[in-house]
């Protein structure tokens, strides 16, 4: 692939070489690094790992033509020319990321339409309710665990914005309390890179499956087992595994950034979480970096060629922005951002990851009226990495008070800020005040997905 040689590269990349998307200097300002590359045309080489080279692309337009072309540009690695010819180092972070598995997300044609289908089928059957009132009651669980410390303060990433989704996940997928914990490790752990997670996911996953075989439920593991089309039980396996995966880091990404912008200085008093919500998805993308597709023959893409069987990845940080797009964002509708992605492999669950993060951020609101950031979001930093866009913390501060394990109606946060609520004022549910306050339970050995439920129980 051609090298460009060009004035303008970021410090620490010299002009003969590739821009890193890794490393502090690239999670400090990744907009200059994709200003950098917008300059050299619509996509570029890039280096998305030590000693691993992709294409990138940030136009928002070529974006949309690669995610809208299947029959030019697959998602099977399998084809990964340099992978194959060992020019990849096999320990490589990327290839956790990008190495083929067999889920709809690497499979094409028949066999991802297939895939496709039962999961999409699967999630169809959530109950958008039900849902709400998971995460509600996920979400109060996890405040309870901090809102009555005397100091009134709380780092929001780590206590609140990554357990969750995991919370969530493991009651939609019907894990008992000791699968859930060990499923919540498995995949903590992975994005972690903790040694030996997957196989921890993997058999916790293998032992839902088998479970769910002897007394099936009304859950998503269940309705994908006994789908249409008939998936086998590594199949099942898989495709939890993506749901996990493509599920738990990007709504955290989003749960956390649409909070912290919710809550800062330059925030509009009065904008509905949705809005925080929505800008999030188009100015932060959770997902910046990734789907990887491999064109099936050499394709020109604006004045440069894409070799076939070469990685090309999509910036869906860098085509959000794109100044070609900004400049008309008034007139597209608000769902045109690209953070679900879009054409035959667009994200099968982003109305209920919307309605989760959208949730998530007004219980919390509502249960801390009074919740402010202790530093601006200008100062909050992010994680250095090219897959997401996640901060690293979101400290904040409030007036401690207990949360009991009782879930709310679904209700629109109390603005405190304007003294109003946005919608209606919160309502708590019949029998609420009898339920036990959570400082006062009894504290439980088992993992996080164990004392939740023990919490919902009032135990």
């Amino acid at each position: 692939m051609q090298h460009f040689n060009t004035p303008g590269i970021p410090a620490g990349c010299p002009a003969h070489q590739n821009v890193q998307l890794f490393g502090p200097e690239f999670g400090a300002d990744p907009e200059r690094h994709y200003a950098h590359l917008r300059s050299t045309g619509p996509s570029a080489p890039v280096d998305i790992a030590p000693g691993v080279q992709v294409e990138l692309v940030t136009s928002y337009d070529a974006a949309l033509y690669i995610l809208q072309n299947s029959a030019w540009f697959v998602r099977d690695s399998r084809r990964w020319k340099s992978l194959n010819q060992g020019l990849v180092p096999p320990d490589s972070p990327a290839l956790p990321m990008m190495g083929y598995r067999p889920n709809a997300l690497f499979s094409d044609g028949a066999a991802h339409a297939r895939l496709r289908q039962a999961v999409t089928d699967s999630l169809a059957t959530v109950n958008e309710l039900q849902l709400v009132r998971q995460t509600q009651q996920s979400a109060d669980y996890l405040i309870s665990q901090f809102s009555s410390e005397p100091r009134g303060q709380a780092e929001l990433m780590a206590d609140y914005a990554q357990p969750l989704p995991l919370l969530v996940f493991s009651d939609l997928f019907g894990c008992p309390p000791e699968i859930g914990d060990r499923v919540i490790v498995g995949i903590s752990g992975i994005f972690e890179g903790t040694a030996g997670a997957d196989e921890v996911l993997g058999g916790a996953l293998a032992e839902l499956i088998a479970l769910k075989r002897r007394q099936p439920g009304e859950d998503l593991t269940t309705r994908l087992m006994e789908h249409s089309a008939e998936l086998t039980d590594e199949e099942v396996l898989h495709q939890l595994v993506t749901l996990l995966s493509g599920g738990t880091a990007p709504l955290t990404a989003t749960i956390g950034t649409s909070t912290a912008l919710y809550l800062s200085e330059d925030w509009q008093v009065g904008l509905p979480v949705e809005d925080a919500v929505s800008q999030t998805l188009w100015k932060y993308a959770p997902i910046a970096n990734y789907a990887a597709h491999y064109p099936t023959q050499d394709v020109e893409l604006g004045g440069r060629t894409l070799p076939a069987d070469e990685p090309v990845l999509i910036s869906f940080a860098a085509a959000n922005n794109d100044p070609k797009l900004t400049k008309h964002r008034e007139q597209l509708s608000a769902k045109a951002h690209l953070a679900f992605g879009a054409g035959p492999h667009a994200c099968p669950a982003k109305d209920p990851a919307f309605m989760i993060a959208v949730t998530a951020v007004e219980t919390l609101l509502n249960r801390l009226p009074d919740v402010e950031m202790r530093i601006a979001f200008k100062e909050l930093a992010w994680v250095p990495a090219p897959w997401s866009r996640s901060l690293v913390t979101i400290p904040v501060r409030f007036t401690p008070r207990t949360v009991a394990s009782a879930a709310a109606e679904y209700v629109k946060p109390v603005d405190a800020r304007a003294g109003q609520p946005s919608a209606s004022a919160a309502q708590p549910s019949a029998g609420s005040e009898s339920r036990k306050a959570a400082h006062a339970a009894p504290q439980h050995k088992g993992g996080l997905f164990s004392r939740f439920l023990a919490w919902t129980r009032g135990e």
